[in-house]
């Protein structure tokens, strides 16, 4: 019998030991993977933030204080709730685009890329056209990823719905607009 088991072992090839290989952790796209090619002008780059954090943390693994003195990603557990979170952006952006509070408030929530197209002056016409109250409904809530939130809404002024829809990142443990839609 331990002849038969000692053939069957010389006549398997050796295999050779396991190795750990650390792949970096892939960013989810920015844009919608199912929008149509047709919406996307060819040859235009995608806008992406000014500066972006580095490399997510690995799980389990403690990170050093001293490390890196730049912006660092967030994990969820690290991150408040996006619900509010958003509620809060859209209804701050939406009030700053009507006139109705300095534009500056909005910048420690946003990315620069975000406040720059914020701050150049093309605003929705139905944002500062009216003085009536504006609602913002209920906030949807998607998270693709650890430490990324998309959010939409429903913003409503005089009778008119118009659609609102961010892109909600954790960096240093608060969430930070990274693309902004106003419909």
């Amino acid at each position: 019998m331990s002849a038969s088991l000692h053939t069957a072992a010389d006549t398997t090839p050796e295999q050779s030991p396991l190795r750990l290989v650390v792949v970096p952790t892939p960013q989810p796209p920015l844009e919608d993977e199912h929008i149509p090619v047709r919406l996307v002008r060819p040859g235009v780059p995608v806008p992406r933030p000014v500066h972006r954090p580095g490399p997510r943390p690995r799980t389990g693994h403690p990170t050093p204080l001293h490390d890196d003195f730049g912006p660092t990603w967030s994990s969820r557990a690290e991150l408040p709730d996006p619900r509010d979170a958003g509620r809060r952006l859209i209804t701050l952006t939406l009030e700053a685009m009507a006139g109705r509070r300095p534009l500056l408030q909005v910048q420690p929530m946003t990315s620069p890329g975000v406040f720059a197209a914020l701050s150049a002056g093309r605003r929705p016409r139905w944002c500062a056209a009216s003085s009536s109250p504006l609602l913002v409904g209920r906030v949807h809530v998607s998270e693709p990823v650890d430490g990324v939130a998309e959010i939409s809404a429903v913003a409503r002024r005089d009778g008119r719905a118009h659609a609102v829809a961010a892109r909600l990142e954790g960096i240093d443990g608060r969430w930070r607009c990274t693309a902004l839609q106003i419909g």
